[in-house]
């Protein structure tokens, strides 16, 4: 089991608010690609109880009920860890939810999305801990999953992600993957996701930076988010002793604010307004602003830039480059996923439709 460091050590035996016992939140899932609609869902899980334990399953177990992970185990395991609403981390996580399971980690009950999961042969992977009471449901995000984002990633040119030419092996792929003929489907297609303030706002910590708090500007697109950003997050975060991140568009537990549409240039007006202490940057190359200018020299000329580096070779280029590898893999994936939701849906209408015309007596 992997624990986080903001949840405290022996949360088993943890009090709840006003001296009850703590309630122990369940969740389960591969978490590949850990994006947005992953973080919603934890956060709502962890709004449900005082203490949350988060299963991840093994590349065997979901390339055997699913098809092959983009990303591997140990890096599954370490973009679960870096949520900070999650307290502990269960590796290898069973793909059926149990009621042993729940009992083992002392659990009073497990949360998914209302979603639909099942196994390879098309059962209800919650069928147990549903027919027990100890099952709860959150708000699924809409417009955003795995699967999109593995559609989005072969949709967009290679120019998106990089300098280079795209390939002509690259654009076939990218042409014909995640269309179908009757248009866009409920769970293959590609949707965009529509991000409001609503939505980001229920992300914020709401914390102001503090006296003797070191103010620390990370600035990125921090597009397709991964182990790689994680680690260099982590690297900034360690710099001071009271750090305090500011950085764009992404929510973790090494980030304090962030700052919507950031501009590309990191201005004196920037660095003035948010009293920014300290600038730091990756290894991945800088590229020039419109006007040709680096848009780090003000930092730089303040003398408070800083280049870091993660320790993590992982770019969104090499991720791009896993799924053009196992592309017939992921399609059929998609293809088998889509058909077991059909009929789980169908034998589920049938299901509620029967005891209708049982009731149905001729008098």
């Amino acid at each position: 089991m992997i624990r986080n460091g903001h949840g405290a050590a022996g949360g088993a035996g943890r009090p709840g608010p006003e001296g009850r016992r703590a309630v122990r939140v369940w969740c389960d899932g591969c978490y590949d690609m850990v994006h947005y609609g992953h973080s919603n869902q934890l956060r709502q899980a962890r709004a449900m109880g005082d203490y949350l334990i988060v299963g991840v399953h093994t590349d065997e177990e979901i390339s055997k009920h699913k098809g092959p992970p983009v990303f591997t185990q140990e890096e599954r395991y370490r973009m679960v860890q870096a949520i900070k609403w999650v307290d502990e981390v269960v590796p290898a996580a069973p793909y059926v939810t149990t009621l042993e399971t729940l009992d083992k980690y002392s659990c009073d009950f497990c949360v998914h999305g209302n979603d639909i999961t099942l196994t390879v042969d098309g059962r209800d992977t919650y069928e147990e801990v549903k027919q027990a009471r100890r099952y709860r449901e959150c708000k699924r995000t809409q417009g955003v999953s795995t699967t999109d984002l593995v559609g989005r990633m072969l949709l967009v040119t290679k120019a998106h992600h990089s300098s280079q030419e795209m390939s002509s092996e690259y654009r076939e792929y990218a042409d014909s993957f995640g269309k179908c003929p009757g248009g866009r489907n409920p769970w293959t297609g590609v949707s965009q996701f529509l991000q409001t303030s609503q939505k980001i706002i229920q992300f914020a910590s709401g914390k102001e930076p503090q006296p003797g708090e070191t103010v620390i500007y990370v600035a990125g697109a921090f597009d397709l988010f991964h182990i790689g950003h994680v680690d260099f997050l982590e690297k900034v975060y360690g710099l001071a002793q009271r750090p305090y991140v500011i950085a764009g568009l992404h929510f973790d537990q090494y980030v304090s604010e962030v700052v919507i549409g950031a501009p590309y240039a990191v201005t004196a007006e920037l660095l003035d307004h948010f009293k920014v202490d300290l600038v730091c940057h990756g290894k991945t190359e800088v590229m020039p602003d419109k006007d040709g200018s680096d848009p780090y020299q003000e930092p730089k000329r303040r003398g408070i830039f800083r280049q870091i580096d993660s320790g993590n070779d992982l770019t969104t280029d090499l991720i791009v480059q896993r799924i053009i590898k196992n592309r017939l893999e992921y399609e059929a994936r998609n293809q088998k996923k889509e058909a077991k939701e059909l009929a789980f849906l169908e034998a589920r209408r049938r299901q509620e439709v029967q005891p209708q015309r049982e009731n149905n007596y001729d008098f």
